[in-house]
């Protein structure tokens, strides 16, 4: 339904069919719709593996067919500042992060929004699947109605004044539906695969990539018992319950049972791993956290029980979250298996999503 207020908006176009297919369905409301091409890698070797070339001709092509302006803005130095250095910042510290989540804060939903403003924008839109509702005269994050696409973990970040002046037109439809808007409205994006992964790594092995800019650090690679069991190449590749990679099968003594990485010890520089995926150091019933994010600005009344997904399309799980001394601290009915430091935890009432926080590591203190 068009909001009476919002005239002008301006569509993060990606290249992809999810962002093209927004900019139509605003189109066809009657708005006035812009378009607005992002790049956010501006590295020497960006080209070879990153897409963006590809991804901005089919973005042309898309406000081509629509008879839409299309922008175009370089958020590289942005993106390197506060979504990149993070990166390298968390896998030095043996966690695991997720750039996305940042890149969401950051750029798409801060330097873009800025941007958007001052090309005279009275609100900016995205294909992330997500809803805004609204509660108490603030805009609140709602799921996704197609459950397998429901993008509100990645957005958790995103605060209710930046949400106020967000659109997500896709957030009722199905994928399914999206692919055949597009196609009926001959947008060449209509069967272009999705992308996967980040884009300043694209098609190269990850490691590949990491140690070009941070040094490996080669270690032992232990049983939960204190076995030596081989060596690690840097614990910065590899990450809880991991199974694949870890070159320490067919040992003798052993059962022939997959391992899998259970702990990193950072002061040892050892990998901890155990066979079974179903090994009890791989559950942990608590987390903590140093920080939580709620998107209304307000932290809630605590101890708080409410849903949590600790990664991307996990089923809700029921916690509790209370605060400690100098952290909060999430306890879950059911254990979780590879809760993983750097990942983060989205918390969840019913269909709305209100915050979460970056995993600082497990916590089974009574």
């Amino acid at each position: 339904m068009k909001q009476k207020s919002v005239r002008k908006i301006i569509v993060g176009m990606s290249g992809g069919v999810d962002s093209s297919v927004a900019a139509l369905l605003l189109q066809q409301e009657g708005y006035e719709v812009e378009g607005l091409f992002m790049k956010n890698w501006d590295e020497d070797d960006g080209t070879e593996y990153c897409t963006a070339m590809e991804d901005l001709s089919d973005a042309e092509s898309v406000a081509e067919k629509l008879g839409i302006k299309l922008h175009t803005a370089n958020f590289a130095s942005e993106y390197w500042d506060n979504v990149f250095e993070y990166f390298l910042s968390e896998y030095s510290s043996g966690r695991t992060p997720n750039p996305d989540i940042i890149c969401n804060r950051e750029i798409k939903f801060r330097a873009f929004l800025d941007y958007a403003v001052e090309l005279g924008a009275d609100s900016i839109a995205t294909g992330h699947y997500a809803r805004i509702g609204s509660q108490s005269g603030k805009a609140t994050l709602m799921t996704g109605l197609d459950t397998s696409k429901d993008q509100s973990y990645f957005l958790y970040m995103v605060g209710h004044k930046e949400l106020e002046k967000s659109l997500f037109p896709l957030g009722s439809i199905s994928k399914q539906e999206v692919r055949s808007i597009a196609k009926k409205a001959s947008l060449r994006t209509h069967d272009k695969k999705d992308s996967t992964g980040i884009c300043f790594i694209g098609e190269r092995k990850f490691k590949d990539f990491l140690q070009t800019y941070l040094p490996a650090n080669p270690g032992e690679i232990r049983s939960k018992d204190g076995r030596y069991l081989g060596m690690h190449e840097g614990l910065m590749y590899y990450t809880i319950g991991q199974r694949k990679g870890l070159g320490v099968g067919g040992l003798q003594k052993s059962e022939e049972s997959p391992w899998y990485v259970a702990e990193k010890d950072l002061s040892k520089n050892t990998l901890i791993v155990v066979q079974n995926n179903k090994h009890p150091a791989l559950y942990s019933s608590a987390l903590r956290l140093q920080d939580c994010f709620w998107i209304s600005g307000k932290t809630p009344k605590l101890p708080l029980v409410c849903n949590a997904r600790i990664r991307y399309r996990q089923p809700n799980q029921t916690c509790e979250i209370i605060k400690l001394n100098n952290y909060f601290k999430v306890s879950f009915s059911d254990p979780q298996r590879a809760i993983t430091p750097g990942q983060s935890v989205v918390f969840y009432k019913k269909e709305q999503c209100i915050g979460g926080g970056i995993i600082q590591g497990i916590d089974e203190k009574k």
